[in-house]
């Protein structure tokens, strides 16, 4: 049956009162107050209203969509394996069968023998809408596998265990995890972290295999509402870590992993605003911190003293200190110049020697791919740009080479030397310059439809690296453009402090002013844009079409944080109390209330022209809650003047990432690029 008219949400007057500010929010109801369970009748109806919507609407275009999903797929290797790397006794590799979703885990004695099926994630999501693996471990002697599964898009996963010599499944089952897997203990207990009933880890707690979990005791306990735990081990395997943060702040204690139930030994006290990490070599710890410098310094401490810091590595305003690893005989940094990664192997005995590992290409991301070992003298390497697939790399310590193990292959074909790929520094109004990577065919006409991406929060950085989806648009003569716009840490942590909290707007207006600089230079032209961004960057959509409608051609808003003022004024929901460091506390400081309300995208609906839209949601994500999206589209469809598009799809058995598994995530990626291409009129 085809539809006619979009639903429409009934409005129901819900106020609130704070700082003597009294908001109307007229779609409050579309929140289940039973969340996570989501079962009112009404709401649920309401959803698949605008399901059935999103369906008859994009009905029409059903076999463009399945001739990009046909051309995606056929981009990837569908019988694919990955490098084996050594650790301990065997080498260990994932391999996709053809025309399998999910991976299998293997592995083979180094000595010889044998291949050895660990664990079938075929087998595991069988009968599942959704499939998502956590975690998986190894025990130290190889005999044990803990992992654990989430099938329902929730994040709340159970861990499992398993006898690798013989096969058999041990009893132990730990459910509600949301955590690494960390074996202690000569491989007789596991530390995790459980979620708790606002999906937040406050803990890190010992289970003891053969025990029930009622038996595992709590290695520590954190009361601090906006900070979370978790744990991991040090690089020789000799100390449990136990980290607890927030956005801002960080606190570390150390426990003897033979002896986990060992008083635990305080790196250093929390100080506001001061974040470290730490790991541990004969006796010295080494310490990554921003206490001194916004960009960190790499420092060390006696075990004995661990708070007493002396620096190695001073921090920098032009080298961003990002993570460090330990090896037996030499460390490796990681870090970016001018935006672009760097790693170099350094020396114990020698704190001179500095080694950058150097790359072709002028832009590109590279990092430190899985180096299990301590005692390693090859390291491996991801490397990849926007023109490069990516590419597995060995590099020889002593000999200082780099040995290309495996590179993307992409069955289809790919001619790299169709495509081009830049950099530009785009200024913003206030005269920053931000960066902008940019790929395009060669014979691209100037002008032309261009697609513009970006994030902006958190400090996460987007990597200029490679897309094989990507290229279904640059084929049909879009250039695809990545925004390094302020919130992110791609230059730094200024960088990142520069689109949080009172300057958050910065991020808005880089984007915006990113769009006009690229009409300017001729890339593109108003209403000769889409753009697209999730979660925080779905929140960035939702700004930029509240501020500069007539922009864009084409706008997709996955899982966006669109109610931003409402989520912030709620400390019972999972994210809130660990989101006040990077947004503001709207409920204690009534500037930052103010400030969130006159950039928060639902909030801000007005009466106007807006883009052509596409919005997604999970019903069980627990980081964008499905209300949100649900929210800002009912007020769109009340307050736009314009007859655009505007399709809503929630996906009713996923959470934030959308559907599970590389080609059903691939479906709704052609569905997106489906929408821009329709709405910016771009045939074949």
């Amino acid at each position: 049956m085809t539809l006619t008219t979009p639903p429409v949400a009934p409005k129901k007057s819900h106020v609130e009162t704070h700082h003597g500010i009294t908001i109307t929010d007229d779609y409050f109801w579309l929140r289940d107050p039973g969340y996570p369970e989501v079962s009112d009748p009404e709401i649920l109806a309401h959803l698949k209203a605008e399901n059935a919507w999103f369906e008859s609407r994009m009905a029409p275009h059903k076999g463009r969509i399945d001739a990009l999903f046909t051309e995606m797929r056929g981009r990837i290797k569908e019988a694919d394996k990955s490098v084996p790397q050594k650790d301990g006794d065997y080498l260990y590799w994932i391999e996709f069968e053809e025309g399998a979703e999910y991976k299998k885990w293997w592995r083979r004695p180094v000595a010889g023998g044998p291949d050895e099926l660990i664990l079938d994630e075929v087998a595991l999501a069988a009968g599942h809408d959704y499939f998502r693996l956590g975690t998986l471990s190894v025990s130290m002697d190889g005999k044990l596998l803990a992992w654990a599964v989430d099938d329902n898009g929730s994040e709340r996963f159970t861990a499992r265990f398993k006898n690798l010599e013989t096969g058999e499944m041990l009893p132990d089952e730990i459910p509600g995890t949301l955590s690494s897997l960390v074996w202690v203990a000569g491989d007789k207990g596991v530390v995790y972290s459980l979620a708790n009933e606002q999906w937040r880890t406050d803990n890190a707690r010992l289970h003891w295999l053969g025990q029930p979990t009622s038996s595992d005791v709590e290695l520590y306990h954190e009361d601090d509402d906006g900070f979370r735990v978790g744990a991991s081990l040090s690089a020789n395997e000799q100390w449990l870590i136990i980290g607890t943060s927030d956005h801002e702040t960080s606190e570390v204690r150390l426990v003897p992993a033979a002896d986990p139930l060992a008083p635990p030994l305080l790196v250093k006290a929390r100080q506001n605003g001061v974040e470290y990490d730490v790991d541990e070599r004969d006796g010295l710890l080494y310490i990554h911190a921003n206490d001194s410098h916004e960009n960190f310094r790499l420092a060390t401490a006696p075990l004995a003293d661990p708070g007493t810091w002396t620096t190695l590595i001073e921090g920098s305003d032009d080298f961003y200190l990002t993570g460090f690893d330990l090896f037996r005989d030499f460390y490796a940094i990681e870090g970016r110049v001018r935006g672009l990664d760097r790693i170099e192997v350094r020396y114990y005995d020698d704190p001179a020697r500095i080694e950058p590992i150097v790359f072709p290409e002028e832009s590109f991301s590279a990092g430190l791919g899985d180096n299990p070992e301590w005692a390693m003298d090859t390291l491996r390497v991801s490397y990849e740009s926007m023109v490069s697939p990516a590419s597995v790399l060995d590099y020889d310590v002593a000999a200082r080479t780099l040995t290309t193990l495996k590179v993307q292959e992409i069955p289809s074909g790919y001619d790299a030397a169709l495509y081009v790929t830049e950099r530009l520094e785009i200024p913003a109004r206030d005269g920053r310059l931000v960066p902008v990577s940019i790929v395009y065919r060669k014979d691209r006409a100037s002008g032309g439809p261009l697609h513009l991406y970006g994030y902006g929060a958190y400090g996460i950085a987007v990597d200029p690296g490679f897309s094989t989806t990507r290229l279904s648009l640059v084929n049909r003569g879009f250039a695809y453009a990545i925004a390094h716009i302020r919130g992110g840490d791609d230059l730094g942590r200024a960088w990142y402090k520069a689109g949080k909290l009172e300057r958050r707007c910065n991020t808005f207006t880089d984007f915006v002013d990113v769009a006009n600089g690229l009409i300017e230079r001729g890339y593109s032209a108003p209403g000769r844009i889409s753009i697209s961004g999730g979660s925080a960057g779905g929140e960035l959509m939702g700004a930029v079409i509240n501020s500069d409608p007539a922009l864009w051609g084409a706008v997709v808003a996955q899982v966006p944080f669109v109610d931003v003022l409402a989520t912030m004024l709620d400390p019972t929901l999972p994210l809130t109390p660990g989101e006040w460091p990077e947004w503001g506390n709207p409920i204690e400081d009534k500037a930052a209330f103010e400030l969130i309300r006159s950039y928060s995208p639902y909030d801000q609906v007005k009466a106007q022209a807006y883009p052509p839209l596409l919005v997604s949601a999970g019903l069980n994500d627990p980081r964008v809650t499905y209300w949100e999206p649900a929210k800002w589209v009912a007020k769109l469809r009340e307050l736009k003047t314009d007859s655009n598009e505007l399709v809503f799809k929630t996906n009713m058995g996923a959470g934030h990432g959308g559907k599970s598994g590389r080609f059903e995530s691939l479906k709704e990626t052609a569905e997106e690029f489906a929408f821009i291409l329709w709405q910016l009129g771009v045939e074949g």
